[in-house]
C-alpha cells in the first residue's frame, strides 16, 4: 500500500550557485557523508547534488512532512542497495516520522527515482508498507 507520494524538480544552476556562495557549510548541511562522497567523486558533481537535493525534497512530501516537525535535510539520504537500486536511508526525525506511518506487521519500502537533463534535476520519491515477511531492508 502507497503511504506517500513526493517530487521534486530543482534548478541545478540554482544549486551550483548555493555552493559558490556559501561552499562547504552549505554542503554540511544539506548533504550526508555519503552523498558527499558520491558527489564529490562524480564528473558532474553540482547535478549529482542536484538530483540528492531534488530526492530530499520529494522524501520529506512523500512524509507529509517537509521540513519541520523534526525532520531535518541530513535525515534523509540517496543511498544504493547492492542491486543498484536507489532508495533513501532515513535516521532522525524522518526515520522516526516514517516508524509511525507504517501499520503493524508491515515494513516500510522506499522507491526512488533521480535524473538530470541541465539545466534540471528531478526526482521522484514512493512511500509503500509492504508485508514485513517479504520487504527489502530500508
Amino acid at each position: 500500500m502507497i503511504l506517500g507520494i513526493g517530487s521534486d524538480l530543482v534548478d541545478i544552476r540554482r544549486i551550483e550557485k548555493t555552493i559558490e556562495k556559501f561552499g562547504d557549510r552549505f554542503i554540511q548541511r544539506i548533504y550526508t557523508p555519503l552523498e558527499q562522497k558520491k558527489a564529490e567523486s562524480r564528473a558532474e558533481r553540482i547535478a549529482t547534488y542536484a538530483k540528492r537535493f531534488a530526492a530530499k525534497e520529494a522524501c520529506s512530501k512523500a512524509l507529509g512532512t517537509g521540513f519541520r516537525r523534526g525532520t531535518f535535510w541530513r535525515d534523509m539520504g540517496v543511498v544504493n542497495l547492492p542491486s543498484g537500486r536507489p532508495t533513501m536511508e532515513l535516521t532522525g526525525g524522518a526515520r522516526a516520522h516514517l516508524e509511525r506511518m507504517i501499520p503493524p506487521g508491515y515494513r516500510a519500502r522506499i522507491d526512488v527515482t533521480i535524473t538530470d537533463e541541465f539545466p534540471m534535476a528531478q526526482a521522484f520519491v514512493m512511500i509503500s508498507a509492504v508485508p514485513a515477511e517479504t520487504a527489502e531492508s530500508l
